[in-house]
């Protein structure tokens, strides 16, 4: 989507090459719709195929509107600076390491990512990929949003569609609970360039926290249940640049946490891979 932070891509040589258009989105598992997510879900940014027999390294740079993580703000409505760097080899094995920063306090890491995955062929449609997490915040987003780790499986249907499942451990939480999530994201093409980006999703209801007194923190909720989230938007591509606009909504009540858990309605992103 993108409303999603941004994540390494899938494996590129493990794509087939008429799965994949020449503008098209190169959807990976890392890329599931967060409906939500940091609108700049750099996740799928169409990455260069590697040759047969050889690694292959990709990047990304983006400026998005704001960091949003299922639905759920991790920084006010402020522009945000994302970075990614992934390694992809041959045999499905990817590491991947990214990073988020408001544009106004650009020496302060916000959220950060590690991911490693392994990614099969399944058929000349059909991929799956499994997946490790681990996500790192600091700054601000620590009242807002807890460390995590996370296991995920997914499928992908070529470059349309991404169907995933997550278990998720939260990080300093107080709890030794396994949270759940389940994510759909789906990339129509339209013209040649321009696609139709959509995607919904169901998450545990994760704890909030939040500072009144600059020394310590408090647990605000931490109610059972889950609750639903979803994205829909055009994404225009062109080789290495990508701009995508989506509307965002999520039923977690607004009202139940301070700072306000709920992204801005309206999400942009602009990026560049390379």
């Amino acid at each position: 989507m993108w409303f999603k932070r941004m994540q390494p891509d899938a494996p590129a040589a493990t794509r087939r090459d008429h799965a994949r258009s020449r503008h098209g989105p190169a959807v990976s598992g890392s890329a599931r719709s967060r409906a939500g997510l940091l609108v700049l879900a750099i996740v799928a940014c169409h990455p260069t195929p590697a040759h047969a027999g050889s690694s292959a390294t990709n990047g990304t740079i983006a400026l998005s509107s704001q960091l949003v993580d299922r639905g759920l703000a991790i920084t006010p409505a402020t522009p945000i600076i994302q970075a990614a760097v992934s390694w992809a080899s041959p045999a499905g094995w990817s590491l991947g390491l990214s990073g988020s920063t408001e544009l106004r306090s650009p020496r302060r890491i916000t959220q950060s990512l590690l991911q490693g995955s392994r990614s099969w062929s399944l058929s000349g449609d059909w991929q799956m990929q499994a997946s490790l997490l681990y996500y790192r915040h600091s700054g601000d987003a620590r009242s807002t949003a807890y460390d995590r780790g996370e296991a995920g499986i997914n499928w992908l249907y070529r470059d349309t569609l991404t169907f995933g499942v997550s278990a998720i451990r939260l990080i300093g939480a107080g709890d030794r609970r396994t949270r759940a999530a389940a994510d759909l994201d789906v990339h129509w093409p339209l013209t040649e360039h321009l696609f139709l980006s959509g995607g919904a999703g169901v998450a545990h209801v994760p704890p909030v926290r939040y500072s009144y007194s600059r020394y310590r923190h408090y647990r605000y909720h931490d109610r059972e249940g889950f609750y639903r989230y979803g994205h829909v938007g055009l994404m225009w591509v062109d080789g290495p640049w990508r701009v995508e606009l989506d509307r965002v909504a999520t039923d977690l009540e607004s009202s139940r946490s301070t700072p306000d858990p709920g992204a801005s309605p309206w999400m942009a992103t602009i990026s560049r891979s390379f």
